[in-house]
This record gives structure tokens, C-alpha cells and sequence, in this order.
């Protein structure tokens, strides 16, 4: 029996022990607000530079003839690397399947496959390149993310432009066609202009005045329609950015008007409540009019 308890004592001793490990490692990986925590991520930032760098260099012919080899080694060690770092934000996490499917779990899963695609797949392994992605997690590290909400502005413009845009991009589509079947009759297969698609590729890239210049039109009447076109390009680009503005405009003065009266529960401290809101989203305390909290002042 005393062994037994032993065993169990043993047994209690080292999941605690193990629990402990997981808790300390979780703020390391996770945290930032920690010193241990903050290297860490600096220390990975720099590693995923130092990989992308390496792709880069690999990329390069003369450099890939001299040094491949070396470069491979160190693909694989950083891989490593960051497989080994991936398997312990998973074993760490409370709620591993969460992270997994999160933005950032996706992200620091696909930084990794490419390389082992690569013994499947050849050339897959340039793929790699995409761990620059990871990079967003500098504003975690910097503590930008309070600038974030900034950012609504521009996701809620883009938003309720869309429909605008859409319209806007169905017009253009339908303008690059009938040009584009314009030239290929006036042009003809001796210009350059060999098919409808070929003219409507033409016209998109005259309407948006990039002009590669690969193919131009030789008879007057082809020039003038041309000449329209830039023309009419200038204004076209203009369209879509004052749609944008304006959204923007009119995000910036909700947010304005949102905060100015934030409502607040001073039950549970919850602030995101819609203007008309009776009950607390979140606890289902009664709100009253006392319970709207002023914007402050600067």
C-alpha cells in the first residue's frame, strides 16, 4: 500500500510539475509582456528573417551552385526550429484546436509545410518565402495593436464601398470588352491585336494607363479610340478612390459619434453596446441612462 501511495504521491508531484512547465512556457511563447517573453519573439523574428533571407539567396544561381548545400542544411535546421516551436505553442495552449484553426496558428503551420512538400514536390520549398507573414507578429511585440482600431476605419470604408466598387468594376469589364472587340475589327491579327482577348487585354491596360507598350495601334481611327481611352483612364482611376473616402469619411464620424457615448455596464464593466441597448450584452444587467459614459475630454 505504501508503495503505492508512493507512486500515486509520484505520479500527483510530476503532473504538477508538468503543469507548471506548460503554464511558464505558455507565457514565454504567448506573452510578451514578460522579459523571457519578449526575446523569445524578438529572437523568432529574427529567425524568420534570417529564413526568408536564406530562400532569397538560394533563389540566386551563382550562390545556389557554390553554397546549395550549406543553405539546405540550414533550411532544415531553421525548420526544425520552427516545427519544434509550433508542436509547443499546440502542447501549451489551452485550447489547442482554437489556435490551430486562429489566424496565427494557420500561419506558423503553413511557414512550415513547404519545406517538407519540398521532398514531394520540387520547387514547393520556394513556397518558404511566405514566412515573412509571421513578421505581423511585431505588433504584438511592439505593443502596436492599440493603433489597430485605426484600422477599423479603413475595414468598415471597404466594407459598405463594396457594392459601389462592384458596380464600378462591372462598368470598367464591360468598357474593356466592347473596346477590345472594337480594335481587334479595326486593328486586325497584322497590328498585333490576334484575337478579342488579346485587344481586351490592351484595353485594360491602356484604361488603367500602365501602357506596356507591347501592343499599339497603327490606323488613325484605332489611335483616336486609344487616345480616348487614356484619357478616360485618368478619370476612371478616380472613381473607386473617392468611393473609399467617402465611406471613410462617414466610418470616421461613427466611430466619433460611438465613442462620444459608449455605453457601460457597471456590472460587469462591458462597453460594447449597441445606441439603443436596454440590457448588457454580456452580463444582462438593466442599463440606465447613467450608465452612458461621456467621451473624454482631451
Amino acid at each position: 500500500m505504501k508503495i503505492i501511495t508512493r507512486i500515486r504521491h509520484y505520479l500527483h508531484e510530476n503532473r504538477i510539475n508538468i503543469f507548471r512547465q506548460r503554464l511558464k512556457l505558455r507565457r514565454v511563447i504567448f506573452e510578451s509582456d514578460t522579459p523571457s517573453g519578449r526575446r523569445f519573439d524578438i529572437i523568432l523574428l529574427i529567425t524568420i528573417l534570417f529564413s526568408v533571407l536564406v530562400v532569397m539567396l538560394d533563389s540566386i544561381p551563382a550562390v545556389k551552385a557554390s553554397i546549395g548545400d550549406f543553405l539546405k542544411v540550414i533550411e532544415w535546421v531553421v525548420t526544425g526550429l520552427f516545427t519544434l516551436e509550433y508542436l509547443l505553442r499546440v502542447w501549451t495552449i489551452g485550447r489547442p484546436i482554437k489556435y490551430m484553426t486562429s489566424f496565427y496558428g494557420i500561419i506558423d503551420l503553413v511557414a512550415v509545410l513547404p519545406t517538407y512538400l519540398s521532398l514531394l514536390l520540387a520547387g514547393s520549398e520556394y513556397l518558404i518565402i511566405i514566412r515573412v507573414i509571421r513578421m505581423l507578429r511585431i505588433f504584438r511585440i511592439l505593443k502596436l495593436g492599440r493603433f489597430m482600431a485605426a484600422s477599423n476605419v479603413l475595414v468598415i470604408a471597404m466594407k459598405e464601398s463594396r457594392h459601389k466598387i462592384i458596380v464600378f468594376l462591372e462598368v470598367i469589364l464591360t468598357i474593356v470588352v466592347i473596346v477590345g472587340a472594337f480594335m481587334y475589327l479595326i486593328e486586325g491579327p497584322e497590328n498585333g491585336f490576334t484575337s478579342i482577348p488579346v485587344s481586351i487585354y490592351w484595353a485594360i491596360v491602356t484604361i488603367t494607363t500602365v501602357g506596356y507598350g507591347d501592343i499599339s495601334p497603327a490606323t488613325p481611327l484605332g489611335q483616336i479610340i486609344a487616345s480616348v481611352i487614356m484619357i478616360l483612364g485618368y478619370a476612371i482611376i478616380a472613381v473607386p478612390t473617392g468611393i473609399i473616402t467617402m465611406e471613410m469619411s462617414k466610418a470616421q464620424q461613427l466611430q466619433k459619434t460611438h465613442n462620444a457615448s459608449q455605453i457601460f455596464c457597471w456590472s460587469c464593466g462591458e462597453t460594447d453596446h449597441d445606441p439603443g441597448a436596454s440590457y448588457c450584452r454580456k452580463c444582462g444587467a438593466k442599463l440606465s441612462k447613467k450608465s452612458v459614459r461621456p467621451r473624454k475630454k482631451k
